[in-house]
């Protein structure tokens, strides 16, 4: 029922519909008022449930070319097909009934007609007319928003070779990856198509896919994570109104997903124009272009979500070499809040920040594990805590009080924990063996014999066990200045009667693990912000001679000085890559899986301060070794 019996119908009568009895989410929201119009949804959400029905139920168009018998097995999904009058018509092959069809719609933005065009993501049937679908209507970029393989389904064939192949065939196009870049939350494909004319003349095109690899199904991704590949995306392509080519976007059934990116896209470049947005309207325009375009209601709610997160935060990024003068900018305070820059950051980022409940956190708050805490007000949320695999009796569970952290360039690049207690070592070792994790960063120095935090590595040269099933072996160590390392073998032990009798081997893994020692408890932060840039440094290189599993980053608490490391790291690798510093979105980033890092100014103010002194320090001497 619309009405829940929480709020009269008369008010939401009053609020959704207006005086000419439409649905007051017919007119475009300006965008100083946008936030105020989100914040009435989240407090009667009511509202958004009439707006998505209202604008679902538009009047349908015919489908007689996707059903007809010979087309019905091009169809991934029967619920999202194109209508027949805006879907993509392939020029005919010769001798081939019906080979016109592709599943593909042109679509309107709200600025441009047939600006996108929307399609299923390719199976094994449709991948050659795809690219000739690419090729006949010289697409300016794929924009893909689906794994290949999701909850035991192929979503979409790989339509392009792979690392191992230089070039793969799809009828008369020969497709080549000439470069791709991977960032954690989507790939960026450098692609060139060539077409074979006759038997020698060639014609040549490149064009560039945006991969967004972490949107399951049935979910909704970060929203500043969409923005930043929406970002991207737009940094290359650049505004539609500068060019005729369509932009072909794809999910697995050209549905759900596809419509809730197109939404973002073109309200936003609305937004950029005439200063407003249109999300109800638009999402009516959708419907009509094409069925099952933004599939539930929760995407619908997402739509706003990320829209108002954009009017909130904008563009964070500056180019570093505007480093110095921003700093200065951002320390100034303002004459009428008497807040300076990272303050109102820092603030913004607290109230944007996720709170997770006790039914989100369940593992860690049952009874037998509720002893392996320093606190139980941190606790792993299930759906981002890394689950133990290696069995080591009856008594040990799953559970570990630990939390995934994406990087810049790869998605869970960071395992953040807490020193072990007493009891617990035994699960420490097997999170770092069944995550291959190739390094330990320990940014802690507790006193000597201390009961509280006591030691979980071997600190002389002899081997020492850590629960029923681990050994460490020292193989060697070093100490410098501030950071001491030691090289450890993990030895792991069969205990279980099922992987004895299936002959499972456990072979023995390699880890190095790195303490900074000038960074003591009590201090927000350390004495030697150098030892701390040299630290990150000294793991990268680690990182490159071996592989790169997942980084253990170890605190007394696993909240405070963790999410400095991964978020000061992240910015690091931006400034690399990109030229770009970003302070405010690797905090954000940080903070989703557990809100306490970065938990005060201090540390916030921190991260600034780090990428600073790498910029100065090392980033041109790191760029001269690379090269």
């Amino acid at each position: 029922m619309l009405n829940s019996g929480l709020l009269p119908l008369y008010f939401i009568i009053r609020f959704a519909v207006g005086p000419n009895g439409v649905i007051s989410g017919d007119k475009k929201i300006p965008k100083e008022c946008f936030v105020k119009h989100c914040d009435q949804r989240r407090k009667y959400p009511v509202l958004y449930k009439l707006e998505f029905q209202a604008a679902v139920k538009v009047e349908t168009h015919s489908c007689r070319h996707a059903t007809k018998p010979n087309n019905k097995e091009k169809n991934q999904n029967p619920k999202c097909i194109a209508y027949d009058y805006n879907r993509v018509v392939l020029d005919q092959l010769p001798n081939v009934p019906d080979s016109d069809y592709v599943n593909a719609s042109y679509v309107d933005s709200l600025l441009k007609p047939n600006a996108y065009i929307v399609t299923q993501g390719p199976t094994e049937n449709t991948v050659n007319d795809f690219w000739r679908m690419i090729w006949q209507e010289n697409a300016c970029c794929i924009v893909m928003l689906t794994k290949t393989f999701d909850f035991i389904k192929v979503m979409c064939i790989q339509y392009w070779p792979s690392a191992k192949v230089n070039s793969e065939n799809y009828g008369d196009l020969n497709i080549s990856v000439l470069h791709e870049e991977e960032l954690a939350n989507f790939h960026i494909r450098t692609i060139q198509v060539v077409k074979k004319q006759g038997t020698k003349e060639e014609e040549t095109r490149t064009l560039l896919q945006f991969h967004y690899t972490e949107w399951p199904c049935h979910t909704c991704p970060f929203s500043n994570a969409i923005l930043e590949f929406r970002r991207r995306m737009r940094a290359v392509v650049g505004s539609r109104l500068q060019h005729d080519n369509p932009i072909v976007v794809h999910c697995n059934d050209g549905g759900g997903r596809s419509g809730v990116y197109l939404s973002i896209d073109a309200n936003l470049e609305l937004a950029e124009e005439e200063d407003c947005y249109d999300v109800f309207g638009y999402l009516k325009t959708l419907r009509q272009s094409r069925k099952g375009m933004v599939e539930t209601l929760n995407q619908y709610k997402f739509i706003y979500d990320t829209l108002e997160e954009f009017v909130l935060c904008g563009f964070s990024w500056f180019p570093v070499k505007e480093l110095s003068q921003k700093l200065k900018q951002k320390s100034m305070k303002d004459i009428e809040t008497k807040l300076n820059e990272y303050q109102r950051e820092y603030q913004q980022i607290c109230k944007m920040t996720p709170r997770f409940t006790i039914g989100d956190c369940a593992g860690g708050h049952r009874g037998d594990n509720r002893e392996k805490n320093r606190d139980v007000l941190i606790v792993p949320p299930d759906n981002f805590r890394p689950y133990l695999t290696s069995f080591q009796g009856n008594t040990f569970t799953d559970y570990i009080n630990a939390v995934f952290v994406d990087g810049y360039t790869k998605p869970r690049e960071y395992i953040v924990t807490e020193w072990p207690l007493k009891h617990t070592p035994g699960d420490f070792w097997s999170l770092v063996y069944d995550y291959e994790c190739s390094a330990v960063v320990v940014l802690c120095l507790p006193p000597r014999d201390s009961q509280q935090y006591p030691p979980f590595w071997p600190e002389g040269r002899h081997s020492k066990k850590y629960g029923p099933v681990f050994t460490i072996d020292h193989i060697s160590h070093n100490h410098y200045a501030n950071i001491k390392t030691w090289l450890f073998r993990i030895n792991k032990k069969i205990v279980s009667l099922t992987e004895l009798m299936a002959g499972v081997k456990a072979p023995p893994r390699t880890v190095q693990l790195f303490q900074l020692t000038c960074w003591p408890l009590g201090h927000r932060v350390p004495t030697s912000t150098n030892s701390l840039v040299e630290l990150m440094n000294m793991v990268e290189r680690w990182r490159q001679r071996i592989d790169y599993g997942p980084v253990v980053v170890v605190s007394h608490d696993g909240r405070g000085r963790c999410g400095v490391y991964c978020a000061a790291n992240a910015c690091i690798e931006q400034v690399i890559q990109h030229g770009e510093v970003d302070v405010f979105q690797a905090v954000k980033t940080v903070r989703r899986h557990r809100p306490q890092l970065i938990e005060n100014m201090t540390e916030y103010k921190y991260c600034y301060d780090l990428v600073l002194h790498y910029v100065l320090h090392y980033l041109n001497k790191d760029q001269k070794e690379k090269k």
